[in-house]
C-alpha cells in the first residue's frame, strides 16, 4: 500500500528550511504518485503549477501526514494527474489557463477560468496575447429520449455571484448538472506576486469575503512558518476566537438561507437576527464587522479588551437562549422535513475520493476537520467534537452545521477562560533568502490550504486554495436524480465560493 512517506523516500532534491517535506521528483514518480491516488487513504489537498513548475499536495490520511510533490524544469508540458485521478481535473485546466503550461492526456481540453476576455493569456507565465476570440464553450451532451436542457445564469434573480448551471432534465427529473465558473476571477494570485507582505495579507483576506479570517489566518501561518516565527501566545489564542466568530456567523446565516430555500422564512429572519448578532459583537471585540485584517503576519493588529470581552459573553449566553428553540423548529416542521431529507445525497465514495472538507465532507462521512486531524494551536489545547453523519443529504449538512454551531459557543467560551496574558504582535523579520511556506486552516466552508514562496520581504508566487474546488464537482453530482426545483436548496446547502473558486 503506497503512503506519504514513501512517495517521499522518491525525492531527488528538497528544499531546506521546510517544516513541511516537499520533493523534487521526476516523470516517472510523479506518474506513480498520479496512481498512488487512487488509494483510498491518499487525498489530493492541492494541484498548482508555475511557468516550468508543478506542484501538488498530498494527505496521507492513515497517519495524518502532509507533503508536497514537485516537477520542475518543465518545458511547457507534464502528465496530467486527472486521468488517474478526476479530482485534478478542474485544477490542471486552471493550471493550464494560467501557466500556459500543458497536461499530457488531459481528459478534458477546454478552459475553465479563461472565459476568452483577458488582455493576457497565461498572467502566471510567459504573457501571450489572445489574438483572436476564443472559442464558443461546449457543454458535455445527455442522449436520450425526451431529454431538453435548462440553461440558468451565469446572471441570476437573487444577489449572488455570478455562475452558469447547464441541466439537462427528463421532464422534472436532472439527468445532468453541468457548472461552468470563473465569471470572477480577479487574478489574485497574479496580484500577490510581487506584493510585500502586508499588501499580500490583505489580498489574501479577500479571496473569499466571508471567509476572511480564515484565508488570513492561513496566509499568516505560512508565512510564520517559511520563516519559523513563533508569534505571541495571546495572538494565537485571538486568532482561534476570530475563526469561531466567523464560523458562527457564517453557519448561522445558511441554516437561515437553507430553509428559506424550502419556503420556511420564518427560519431565515430568526437566524438573520442570530447572524446580525455575531457580527455586532465582532465589531465591538475587534472593531470590524467581518474582522477584516485583523490577522496579520506576526499575530493580530488589535488586542481584546473588556468591553469587548463582555459582549462576546453576553453573545454566546444570548445565541444559547434562543438557538435550541430555532433547532426544534426545523426538525418538527415536517413540511420542511420533507424537502430536506433525502434531498441532493452525496455517497461517501466520492466525498473521500474528492477529499470533500466542512459540512459537506462530514455529512457524508468523512471525518476530516484540519483543526483536528492536523491540529494548530490554540485547538491542540481545547475540547471539542468533530460532528460526522452518513446520510449524505441536504438535512445531513444543516445538522452539522447546527452542531458546529453548538461547539463554537462552546470554543468561544474555552477561549475567553484560558485567554493569556502578553503582547499580541512581533515583527516579521527581514529575509535575505528565498523560502516556502505552507498552512492548512480549518474555514467554516473546510480546509483553506495556502501555499507560498517568500523572496526578500515580497512574495514570490502563492497559491491559495479554498475547500469549494473540492465541493463544486459534488454538487453536480448530488442533484442528479432530484427535480429542477431542488437545486436551489442543494446548492444553498453546499454553499460553495464563487470568489474563492475563481481566484
Amino acid at each position: 500500500m503506497p503512503t506519504l512517506s514513501n512517495v517521499m523516500k522518491a525525492s531527488h532534491t528538497a528544499p531546506a528550511h521546510q517544516p513541511w517535506p516537499r520533493v523534487v521528483v521526476d516523470v516517472p514518480a510523479w506518474i506513480s504518485v498520479a496512481e498512488a491516488l487512487r488509494c483510498e487513504h491518499l487525498i489530493l489537498l492541492g494541484l498548482w503549477g508555475e511557468r516550468d513548475a508543478v506542484h501538488m499536495a498530498l494527505l496521507d490520511a492513515s497517519d495524518a501526514s502532509v507533503g508536497v510533490v514537485s516537477l520542475n524544469g518543465l518545458q511547457g508540458t507534464y502528465p496530467s494527474i486527472a486521468g488517474y485521478h478526476p479530482p485534478a481535473l478542474r485544477l490542471e485546466r486552471t493550471i493550464r489557463d494560467l501557466t500556459g503550461l500543458e497536461p499530457q492526456d488531459l481528459p478534458d481540453t477546454r478552459p475553465w477560468l479563461d472565459h476568452g476576455r483577458w488582455d493576457i493569456r497565461f498572467p502566471l507565465g510567459q504573457a501571450v496575447s489572445r489574438g483572436s476570440e476564443a472559442v464558443p464553450y461546449a457543454f458535455l451532451q445527455a442522449k436520450g429520449e425526451s431529454l431538453h436542457q435548462i440553461p440558468v445564469g451565469p446572471v441570476h434573480a437573487g444577489i449572488i455571484e455570478p455562475g452558469h448551471f447547464r441541466f439537462t432534465a427528463n421532464g422534472e427529473t436532472v439527468v445532468r448538472l453541468e457548472e461552468r465558473l470563473g465569471y470572477v476571477h480577479k487574478g489574485i494570485e497574479t496580484l500577490i506576486a510581487g506584493a510585500e507582505l502586508g499588501k499580500a495579507a490583505q489580498l489574501a483576506g479577500r479571496t473569499s469575503g466571508d471567509s476572511t479570517v480564515a484565508y488570513a489566518y492561513a496566509f499568516s501561518r505560512a508565512v510564520e512558518a517559511a520563516l519559523g516565527m513563533e508569534i505571541p501566545s495571546r495572538a494565537v489564542w485571538l486568532r482561534g476566537l476570530m475563526a469561531e466568530l466567523e464560523r458562527l456567523a457564517n453557519h448561522l446565516g445558511d441554516i437561515g438561507a437553507i430553509c428559506n430555500d424550502a419556503a420556511f422564512s420564518l427560519m431565515l429572519a430568526h437566524c438573520g437576527v442570530l447572524r446580525e448578532w455575531v457580527l455586532r459583537a465582532a465589531d465591538v471585540a475587534f472593531g470590524h464587522r467581518l474582522m477584516r485584517d485583523r490577522i496579520i503576519c506576526g499575530g493580530v493588529a488589535v488586542d481584546l479588551e473588556g468591553n469587548g470581552i463582555s459582549a462576546l459573553r453576553a453573545l454566546v449566553a444570548e445565541i444559547r437562549r434562543r438557538f435550541p428553540a430555532l433547532v426544534e423548529l426545523y426538525d418538527n416542521t415536517a413540511s420542511l422535513q420533507d424537502r430536506t431529507v433525502g434531498t441532493g445525497r452525496v455517497v461517501a465514495e466520492l466525498a473521500r475520493q474528492y477529499g470533500a472538507g466542512g459540512y459537506v465532507g462530514r455529512a457524508s462521512g468523512r471525518d476530516f476537520d484540519a483543526r483536528r486531524i492536523l491540529p494548530y494551536s490554540p485547538y491542540d489545547e481545547l475540547a471539542f467534537d468533530v460532528p460526522v453523519f452518513s446520510e449524505g443529504d441536504v438535512n445531513a449538512r444543516i445538522w452539522i452545521r447546527i452542531r458546529e454551531v453548538e461547539n463554537s459557543l462552546s470554543l468561544v467560551e474555552q477561549i475567553l477562560d484560558r485567554i493569556p496574558a502578553g503582547p499580541v504582535r512581533i515583527e516579521v523579520p527581514e529575509n535575505a533568502e528565498a523560502r516556502e511556506g505552507m498552512a492548512v486552516v480549518e474555514g467554516f466552508r473546510g480546509d483553506v490550504l495556502i501555499w507560498l514562496r517568500l523572496s526578500g520581504n515580497r512574495i514570490e508566487r502563492c497559491h491559495l486554495r479554498d475547500p469549494s474546488w473540492f465541493q463544486w464537482p459534488l454538487l453536480e453530482a448530488a442533484i442528479e436524480g432530484n427535480i429542477v426545483a431542488d437545486f436551489p436548496l442543494c446548492n444553498k446547502s453546499f454553499n460553495c465560493s464563487y470568489s474563492g473558486h475563481d481566484l
